[in-house]
């Protein structure tokens, strides 16, 4: 066998990369992590979940503000948002976090950090910064970047994407986004309330497109009663500058019907991300790509069978949570040799816009395509007291059950629906019946009855149906109703 210089190595020091790291170190195994960022965290965060959570915070307190009268407060006339101190919070709060994600940190798991810009020599070595290194098992980690669609004049004008738009201090009077996906909206929305007019253009003929319409329908209509433009099945033609902005000429996607212009102080481009795989040296450690990313088996490895992929770069979920998920399937099969597999038919997602939309499992658009016969459990937080309290009854929840009352999946938009799916996160992945969630007890007044609620009405129609009032009537001869609604002419 031959003798290498560590057990594991790792290329890239985001979610997944330090996920294998500080598992395999702890596990006792020799490992090395190389970043080529002179910072670890990776996107997540820098450029993606950290500051974009900040700033949706501060966004989301200057809107309460505004709505001050809706609680019976005095109405406040608001001054203008400072965007360099806004941007000096996001700072601080990456600053924080920081720390956990620090090299000494992980030296003090046992896992050495390295920084440059890895490239393999062959399947075993690789080279960084001159120097060599060799590992029996190399995990590439190394994320993506923003992807610039194919319009013309794009990559010639000032654009913002999500790796600079935490660093800009001005607050632009209007600004454009190019894409209606979750990164898109959630930034959107942000500059919005802190100020922004802000116009999405979507390709797509409806916002998040992965949703169900009528859960898209729910967050369109809060995000244009909120001043913002929405332009769905429109396609971004040409971009240029013009002035001290930049101008975008729109069309209809589907052909039918003129161009226009669009104006604007700057551009946001949220369309789409692209895998970090190039100057890897994958061709000479033999590793096999595609456009998607760096494919897999389902226990991440690549088709180099030492050789492992998580995160972004494979190209199956761009979420930061299932990338820690992959780096401890790869961490599993690597250090313990457990042939354990990574299952994506579970994976919750959650999209941070006022109301939250999230979900796990089947909605009913990939029920349908996937040919699964289903119903529809149905709530609406209207109806819950703790939202009304709180002036938030916009939104709902969907539960998807088979014939059996098995629950496929679960969407909520609404207030904290990130913090509500967990508990369907928990049916789904954990096959709780939902007997079980109905009959539990929830605390009073929580947003979370709402899921109590909608589980039972599954039952409901059955317990307190025409059949049941007879048989009970017939057994313990009970007397009917009591009061019976008067009817006008």
């Amino acid at each position: 066998m031959a003798d290498y210089e560590y057990d594991l190595g790792i290329l890239g020091g985001g979610a997944a990369g330090l996920t294998v790291a500080a598992g395999a170190a702890q596990f006792g195994a020799k490992a090395l992590l190389i970043e080529k960022a002179p910072k670890l965290g990776g996107d997540c965060l820098h450029y993606g979940c950290v500051p974009s959570k900040t700033l949706i915070r501060t966004a989301g307190v200057w809107s309460q503000a505004r709505r001050a009268a809706e609680f019976g407060l005095p109405s406040l006339d608001l001054p203008p948002v400072d965007l360099e101190a806004v941007m000096a919070r996001v700072r601080s709060v990456i600053e924080t976090i920081q720390e956990h994600d620090s090299p000494e940190r992980f030296c003090g798991l046992g896992a050495e950090v390295r920084f440059g810009a890895p490239r393999f020599v062959d399947d075993h070595t690789v080279e960084v910064d001159g120097q060599r290194v060799t590992a029996r098992s190399w995990v590439i980690a190394t994320g993506s970047r923003p992807a610039l669609p194919p319009v013309e004049g794009l990559a010639e004008t000032p654009h913002w994407t999500n790796e600079t738009v935490f660093s800009q201090t001005v607050l632009p009077p209007r600004l454009l986004v190019l894409g209606g996906g979750p990164i898109g909206l959630e930034l959107a929305q942000a500059f919005q309330r802190l100020g922004s007019r802000v116009t999405v253009v979507e390709f797509l003929d409806q916002i998040l497109g992965p949703e169900d319409a009528d859960v898209a329908a729910i967050l369109r209509g809060r995000l244009e009663a909120e001043g913002m433009e929405i332009l769905t099945g429109t396609k971004a033609e040409k971009a240029e500058p013009r002035g001290d902005g930049v101008r975008l000429t729109v069309a209809p996607a589907n052909g039918d019907g003129e161009s226009r212009t669009l104006d604007a102080e700057a551009l946001l481009v949220a369309t789409g991300r692209r895998p970090n795989v190039e100057d890897l040296g994958l061709e000479a450690a033999g590793v096999g790509v595609t456009p998607r990313g760096i494919p897999t088996d389902a226990r991440l490895r690549t088709n180099v069978k030492h050789i492992y992929a998580c995160g972004d770069v494979n190209g199956q979920f761009p979420f930061t949570h299932v990338a820690g998920y992959e780096g401890g399937i790869a961490l599993t099969n690597i250090v313990l040799h457990l042939p354990r597999k990574a299952d994506y038919g579970k994976v919750p997602w959650c999209t941070y816009t006022d109301p939250e939309v999230a979900s796990v499992g089947l909605n009913e658009k990939r029920a349908e395509k996937d040919g699964v016969e289903y119903r529809v459990l149905s709530e609406e937080f209207a109806a819950n007291d703790r939202a009304l309290a709180e002036g938030e009854p916009l939104g709902k929840i969907k539960v998807l059950v088979d014939g059996k009352g098995k629950v496929l999946g679960c969407q909520i938009i609404g207030p904290h629906a990130g913090e509500l799916i967990h508990e369907w996160i928990a049916v789904v992945a954990g096959g709780v019946k939902l007997s079980t969630l109905a009959g539990a007890i929830h605390v009073y007044p929580t947003l979370a009855e709402i899921s109590k609620r909608a589980a039972g009405g599954y039952f409901s129609e059955k317990l307190f149906s025409d059949r049941t009032k007879g048989v009970l009537k017939f057994l313990f001869h009970l007397k009917g109703r009591a009061c019976a609604p008067s009817v006008e002419d």
